[in-house]
């Protein structure tokens, strides 16, 4: 990881312009006497199937290019530059990332207040493989190549609460970076185990694996390689008694084999971990301890053996998290509540799907769609109160969606991501809609879904 960039105040009394390659943007103002700290800003750069250039390179290129631009940066992406051939013929797409984390109210980062640590990728096209057992039992986990081309783009279109996506990445970081710096277990201790627990729908399978992403691609220059083991838990129960925590030790060992490479950074995600962490006390019958105790038994035994490798993270759901052991709780260094968005999150969650309806065009009646965009939440009553700047067609849109937000409260993420298809779907002439009438449509296709919710 890059040195940390930090913020740099701006003294209206006392600045200087700042040249950058000899040209002085009207925006680079920056002080002159304040010592300047610099935010680390992640910028990852997706290369093209065909790319065959080094990736050390085409990180170089992007920094040289980086260099060049007067840039303010927000979270988003950014043009691949049309005069520099060697980046568009290697470069699908630059994006800037987590500016939120520095950035507050709305601000936005100069270039001369920023150190770009620049991650350069290639997604993995081929999908996940199977674990083919061949004494006919199902398998017991896939296995993704990561970064996958499967899972690109979910982490930006996963929305929570602010600051949840954040805390899981620098977890995740502290995590490593403990692990290999040889920090002692026994002073400090720590179990790269996290377990996101909520009602079903919020998202937290897709989190979860989206994280692994996000993290394959943010450690790639540490590990040259990173595999992703989804845990068919149903699978590890055997109708022959006893033989189920068997099956749970031999699933590990295929894992810990992954995990004994040292450049492989190995993700376990067992989703629904209520099936294999449950409880034990609920489960004793005598004093002969059933085939569920033997699979808790084996799982915390096998976490505890993977504890000594630096490569390796555990991600866990649950919908139930009464049913879970209370020794696997205990060893979840980070236990999330994964809730039904909030209003924000549902504001943005249906933003993001219009954006996307205008874009393809399926609502059209903008001008230009490639360059619409809705005012975020954060701007939103800023926007409604100074509506003298605003056209009153995307005024009157921003009411709406904040209605249809409103309306949509009690439905999951799932739920919301579903609901523009509902409404469409519910339109007397789907080939022509304007926005402002498909968003009061989705308001009356909400209430008829926490209707059926509620029977």
């Amino acid at each position: 990881m890059s040195a940390s960039m930090e913020i740099t105040l701006q003294n209206p009394q006392d600045t200087q312009m700042c040249e950058l390659n000899g040209v002085v943007p009207e925006s680079a103002v920056c002080p002159s006497t304040l010592p300047q700290e610099k935010f680390l800003v992640s910028v990852e750069v997706c290369l093209k199937t065909s790319c065959t250039a080094r990736i050390e390179d085409v990180r170089l290129a992007v920094e040289k290019m980086l260099e060049k631009r007067s840039l303010s940066y927000v979270d988003g992406p950014i043009p691949v530059p049309l005069d520099n051939k060697f980046l568009t013929d290697n470069v699908e797409r630059i994006q800037i990332c987590d500016t939120d984390e520095w950035v507050q109210n709305n601000d936005i980062l100069l270039f001369w207040q920023v150190t770009p640590d620049v991650h350069v990728f290639q997604l993995n096209e081929e999908g996940p493989s199977e674990d083919l057992s061949g004494d006919g039992q199902p398998s017991t986990f896939n296995e993704w190549s990561l970064p996958a081309k499967e899972f690109d783009g979910m982490w930006e279109s996963l929305i929570y609460e602010p600051g949840l996506k954040k805390r899981l990445l620098r977890y995740a970081a502290s995590a490593l970076l403990f692990t290999e710096k040889g920090v002692d277990p026994f002073l400090v201790s720590w179990n790269r185990v996290v377990l996101l627990h909520g009602p079903p729908g919020t998202g937290k399978t897709s989190l979860c694996k989206a994280l692994a992403q996000k993290l394959s691609i943010r450690f790639n220059s540490r590990y040259s390689q990173s595999q992703l083991v989804e845990v068919n838990a149903h699978s590890l129960f055997s109708k022959w008694f006893s033989e189920s925590g068997k099956l749970v030790a031999r699933l590990f060992e295929k894992i810990q084999e992954m995990v004994e490479e040292e450049n492989n950074l190995v993700f376990v995600l067992i989703d629904e971990v209520e099936s294999l962490a449950a409880a034990r006390k609920a489960a004793l019958s005598g004093s002969e301890p059933s085939d569920s105790i033997r699979v808790v038994n084996a799982l915390l035994t096998q976490i505890d053996k993977l504890k000594s490798f630096p490569n390796v993270i555990i991600l866990t759901t649950s919908n139930i998290t009464a049913a879970i052991d209370i020794a696997f709780i205990d060893r979840a260094d980070i236990k999330a509540y994964v809730g039904p968005p909030t209003l924000q999150a549902r504001y943005e969650i249906l933003r993001s799907c219009l954006e996307e309806l205008i874009r393809t065009r399926i609502l059209s009646s903008f001008k230009d769609c490639d360059q619409f965009m809705l005012p975020n939440y954060t701007s939103l009553k800023e926007k409604l109160n100074t509506a003298e700047g605003q056209e009153a067609e995307t005024l009157q849109l921003c009411k709406h969606m904040l209605e249809a937000a409103e309306a949509c409260e009690g439905l999951s993420g799932r739920s919301l991501r579903k609901l523009p298809f509902l409404a469409h779907a519910a339109l007397s002439n789907p080939y022509s809609c304007d926005p402002s009438k498909f968003l009061r449509t989705m308001i009356e296709t909400a209430a008829r879904e926490r209707s059926e919710i509620a029977d």
